[in-house]
């Protein structure tokens, strides 16, 4: 299907291992440790620490982390969830005494406590096989001394300058003189590099109790936050049962809620009542269809997704047969829908996502986020910690079961993705970009097994996302489908960034070949050897 007379990259093929992730420093990091003998798991903390360090406005330990995990390759897929809960001091009542009825973005009480240090020592403990420290040291090398800002990440950074303007430890350690560094600047973060090698020494215990604990309490109290060190000490990744569909054969797998993969799955299960394979995977009866299942996936979510360990969230209701031909049946072909139901909550966050498979076949499909860029903006001075804003995922409503509570986890938009199939794990993958996300893990997957495309094409497939009531259509979209997708009653808007980006990892396991494809939107770079 590929047509070579058209620039754009080409997958990327290895036999004994593969890493795809949204930094060429943090694949390569990856790629020498699974060529010195690490497992993915080892290669995912590493880039991962180290995209924590070199794209510090889309990820950093002061956010979450979330994992799926293929052993060997098998289809028995295993999943943890590092997200972060709200302080114990934190209710509904509380702030609606201080009229307050939603969270905001920047809002000390949008912090919930992070996860990502806590998963990662849990993930290490379980999968990896190198000392935690050797696994950290290229990340707290980046941070002491120093690394080259890439044109990309100088954009994102330059966008963030008010933001981080308004927090004196922000402005401090990630401006210069009120300015985001610009491309080619060699950057330096050492209060962070201390913090990590805290963390090397001695695993999350360094993150949670003691020194470093008490100096994020202290920060975070100061700006009007209700965390204490009990918070922070009683963090816990837990390794949790998977939820997943079947879509042309295929099992699709996803983190629980309070994680928003479900929505993904229910936009699949919509679909695959249709003919999609017989249409053109850039026209528009393929672009409106997606949308209103989006539209409608989207509304599902958002009246059910949240905690489960604090609501009831009816997982088989919303995963059954029934449930999608009802929603089907919201579906009037030719004709935009009830835009109430497109609202995906959330536009363009940032997250980085990985992707590594390692010589043995074992698959980690891998995401840490700070939500927004830097977060809520705030900052811890003597730790460069950037807290996250993921509490912003609440609402404030009693009645609503993602109302925000004591030690609740908010709805979580970054999803790790896995395939399996014929007894095997066959795509490891995921797409950023937010509430985007089910959108795109959709759209790539479809791209796939409807389309007979790639990883790489899956990947660079033009992207459309219904939200809000705005249909959202990458440029590269004809303008034809444009006007015929308005006529159906879109609103047309072309997004200021494409939608998100993405990588993928498929795994050949009767010729023991492995396929890499990375998205390009960022500086996206899949390795292999």
């Amino acid at each position: 299907m590929r047509n070579f007379s058209l620039p754009g990259r080409s997958v990327t093929y290895g036999l004994n291992g593969a890493i795809a992730t949204s930094s060429v420093h943090a694949s390569q990091v990856g790629l020498s440790i699974l060529k010195a003998g690490g497992n993915a798991m080892d290669a995912a903390i590493a880039a991962c620490a180290v995209q924590c360090v070199v794209d510090p406005m889309q990820t950093g330990i002061g956010g979450d982390c979330f994992a799926l995990i293929a052993p060997k390759g098998s289809d028995q897929i295993e999943g943890l969830n590092g997200s972060g809960r709200a302080p114990a001091a934190l209710t509904a009542d509380s702030l609606l005494e201080q009229g307050i009825d939603e969270i905001a973005l920047t809002s000390p009480h949008s912090v919930t406590v992070p996860g990502a240090i806590d998963a990662w020592e849990k993930l290490h403990r379980q999968y990896g096989s190198m000392d935690f420290a050797d696994i950290l040291a290229p990340a707290i090398d980046c941070a002491e001394n120093g690394f080259v800002v890439t044109q990309r990440t100088a954009v994102d950074w330059a966008l963030t300058e008010q933001k981080l303007s308004a927090n004196a430890a922000a402005s401090r350690l990630y401006l210069k003189n009120g300015k985001a560094p610009a491309a080619g600047t060699v950057w330096r973060s050492p209060e962070l590099a201390q913090t990590l090698k805290a963390v090397a020494r001695h695993g999350r215990a360094a993150f949670y109790e003691g020194e470093i604990a008490e100096k994020m309490v202290a920060t975070l109290n100061a700006a009007g936050a209700v965390h204490a060190a009990d918070d922070f000490a009683a963090t816990a990744a837990d390794f949790v049962d998977l939820v997943s569909t079947d879509y042309k054969g295929n099992r699709v797998h996803q983190i629980p809620p309070n994680g928003q993969g479900i929505t993904a799955l229910i936009m699949l299960n919509i679909l695959k009542g249709y003919d999609m394979a017989g249409l053109d995977p850039v026209g528009t009866r393929r672009l409106h269809l997606q949308a209103e299942a989006a539209r409608l996936a989207y509304l599902a979510r958002d009246l059910y997704v949240a905690d489960p360990t604090q609501a009831e969230v009816p997982v088989d209701m919303l995963l059954s047969d029934e449930f999608a031909a009802h929603l089907r049946n919201h579906i009037t072909e030719g004709k935009a829908g009830d835009p109430k139901g497109a609202g995906a909550f959330d536009k363009h966050k940032d997250t980085v996502y990985l992707s590594v498979v390692d010589r043995d076949g074992t698959a980690v499909s891998f995401i840490n986020s700070v939500f927004h860029p830097f977060g809520s903006g705030i900052v811890c001075p003597d730790t460069g910690v950037v807290f996250q804003n993921r509490g912003a995922g609440f609402v404030v409503d009693k009645d609503h079961p993602n109302c925000v509570a004591p030690g609740k986890r908010p709805m979580h938009t970054i999803i790790p993705g896995m395939v399996t199939a014929k007894g095997k794990a066959s795509i490891c993958y995921g797409v950023m970009g937010g509430g985007y996300q089910p959108v795109g893990h959709a759209h790539v997957l479809s791209n796939i097994f409807d389309f007979g495309m790639d990883v790489q094409e899956a990947i660079d497939c033009p992207r459309a996302f219904y939200n809000a009531g705005i249909l959202e259509l990458e440029e590269t979209i004809a303008p034809e489908v444009r006007q015929e997708l308005a006529d159906m009653g879109y609103q047309i808007k072309t997004p200021d960034m494409p939608h998100g980006g993405g990588q993928m990892i498929m795994i050949d396991h009767e010729n023991g070949v492995l396929a890499a494809g990375s998205e390009p939107r960022k500086d996206g770079a899949a390795l292999a050897y």
